[in-house]
């Protein structure tokens, strides 16, 4: 039985499919179209996990798609008659649910097909409960709490639960217009970053100031003793207005979700070229130690009602990888478990599994480290690739390839590296990573001034060998998607400076041999070399999506600065 997973017209729209229970492949569509975040009908991602798959999309016999536009239907309706939202929006969404309804009319004749050729049924997946299912069901844990926040998906922006004999059951939700990844966002935007995505550039901020305006900003959001939270709606246009979102040309855009109520009491918004102030970095620190509070109040209120030491967290929210690191400290909560795709790109995997283990009561796949099911390519297709465009090259054997890397690495290079399957989620997790000795002070300004780009305040990650992560970090945990940041200790901080942010804090990979063998055999390779058991691991881009093919890598590899590229066991030198 074949099961295809979406996630559609929705920004990070992405596909999988899974044989029974086992995932086969699984990829987001802007690492095949190159526009960041695309949204829409995922077509390129569905024709990739079909081809993967040896099948065409008439022998699917389950096709799950993470939106449900009967969910909270009668709750939409009343908000919009309460509040009288803007016309334009209603239409926007009236048209957004249209297109989830009719979604397998489009997929069919995308692919040549009329929809009564499809014998697939169709499984809809309300949004967050597609989010609580990409994170329980491939977990390690038999039970375990369940938490989702993020924007809005399915008029519901946090939905919180436990899991009872394997299967997931709901204790409550936040509907919109309150949502914390909106919250989140509007400063965002206030602060000068407007692009879809923008959040993390506030969480790599916000150790440069101090937490002085939290008296402000705690203005905006008030915690209720059940455990939820609410926006105050002087401060938010998406109360009467909607959320003003498109998508045109397949990239994301939101409209300003702030009111001249925040400039007043804010002051005036950051354009985005204007220099950072104290004010601005002060702000960024008050507004991620506000949405902090927000998720340990959520969480703590979970446990003591579930009773549960295990949680489960997804959505767009749980890619805020500092209150990841800081979650188990504040809270009750002894275990956490963050996917490798937290956030929207993951629910395809989410509705696929929904209708796997939830609807359909299959038995769960056993548990394994799930992050690298993307497209992958042979030597012998890297070098035909190669010869066509004329580029010399020299093949390695695996025990020539990893010295001659790491003594590349030790001698200060900056090194594409390309291998296996491409990660699913937003993290370069060691097969399509830009990787450099992590002991360079001047590593951080190389990679910007060579290949990145990107602001000086936002950190690089450490990916660490697992057996040595207490030697270098004051806490002990698996992290294999880099979703949480710890504390370095500080002995040690002055000996990985490209990796040690402002604060002391890295944002670690723990890095395992069963999961990626190659990686692991690189990183202690380079130990070997240089004492240092650790790569500064940044994701192989330039300004666009993470690169997917060899043509990808080599085009950024030719347009920037790179030192040397290794596809597999190809190696292109300058």
């Amino acid at each position: 039985m074949y099961t295809l997973g979406l996630n559609a017209y929705h920004g990070d729209s992405s596909a999988c499919i899974y044989r029974h229970n086992e995932l086969l492949v699984a990829t987001e569509e802007e690492r095949i179209r190159r526009i960041k975040h695309w949204a829409g009908l995922p077509t390129e991602a569905v024709k990739f996990c079909l081809d993967e798959a040896g099948i065409t999309l008439a022998e699917v016999d389950v096709i799950a798609i993470s939106r449900d536009p009967q969910a909270k239907f009668m709750e939409k309706v009343w908000y919009t008659l309460r509040k009288g939202v803007k016309l334009r929006s209603i239409l926007d969404r009236a048209k957004n649910s249209l297109n989830v309804g009719a979604f397998k009319k489009e997929l069919a004749e995308a692919f040549g097909y009329q929809e009564a050729d499809l014998k697939a049924r169709v499984v809809y997946a309300e949004h967050h409960r597609s989010h609580l299912a990409s994170a329980y069901f491939v977990s390690p844990f038999a039970d375990a709490a369940l938490l989702s926040i993020d924007g809005m998906g399915d008029f519901s922006s946090t939905m919180r639960g436990y899991t009872k004999n394997g299967k997931m059951e709901v204790i409550d939700s936040v509907s919109y217009p309150h949502s914390l990844g909106i919250f989140y966002t509007a400063l965002t935007q206030w602060l000068g970053f407007p692009h879809y995505g923008d959040e993390y550039k506030v969480m790599g901020l916000a150790p440069y100031g101090q937490p002085t305006e939290q008296d402000k900003v705690a203005q905006l959001i008030l915690l209720k003793d059940n455990g939820l939270f609410e926006l105050n709606p002087r401060f938010f246009r998406h109360f009467k207005e909607g959320v003003n979102m498109d998508w045109q040309g397949g990239s994301p855009h939101v409209g300003t979700l702030y009111t001249e109520a925040l400039c007043t009491l804010l002051g005036p918004a950051r354009s985005p070229d204007e220099p950072l102030s104290d004010y601005h970095r002060n702000l960024a620190t008050s507004v991620q130690r506000m949405a902090e509070k927000v998720i340990f109040h959520l969480a703590e209120d979970l446990q003591r009602k579930t009773g549960q030491k295990n949680l489960c967290l997804a959505g767009g929210v749980a890619q805020n990888s500092v209150a990841n690191g800081k979650l188990l400290a504040n809270t009750s909560f002894e275990k956490l478990f963050v996917p490798p795709a937290g956030h929207d790109a993951g629910t395809s995997i989410g509705a696929a599994l929904y209708a796997l283990h939830q609807v359909d009561n299959q038995p769960r796949a056993p548990f394994r480290h799930q992050a690298y099911t993307g497209a992958c390519f042979s030597n012998e297709q890297i070098e035909a690739y190669l010869q066509s465009r004329g580029i010399a090259y020299q093949r390695y054997t695996d025990e020539e390839l990893f010295p001659h890397v790491a003594e590349a690495l030790h001698q200060g290079a900056v090194i594409g590296w390309f291998q296996g399957r491409a990660e699913f989620g937003p993290r370069a997790l060691g097969n399509r990573s830009i990787i450099v000795d992590p002991s360079r002070p001047d590593a951080k300004d190389l990679l910007n001034s060579k290949i990145k780009r990107r602001e000086s305040f936002r950190p690089f990650a450490p990916s660490i060998l697992k057996e040595a992560v207490l030697d270098y970090f004051e806490q002990d945990d698996d992290v294999p998607f880099m979703e949480k940041v710890f504390l370095i200790r500080p002995d040690k901080r002055a000996s990985i400076p490209a990796v040690t942010h402002v604060d002391g804090t890295g944002r670690l990979q723990t890095v395992e041999e069963r999961d990626n063998p190659r990686y692991h055999r690189l990183i202690k390779t380079f130990a070997e070399k240089s004492g240092v058991p650790i790569l500064l691991n940044t994701s192989f881009n330039e300004n666009e999506p993470i690169v997917n093919s060899p043509e990808h890598a080599l085009e950024c590899f030719l347009r920037t600065q790179m030192d040397l590229l290794v596809l597999e066991n190809v190696v292109v030198s300058r």
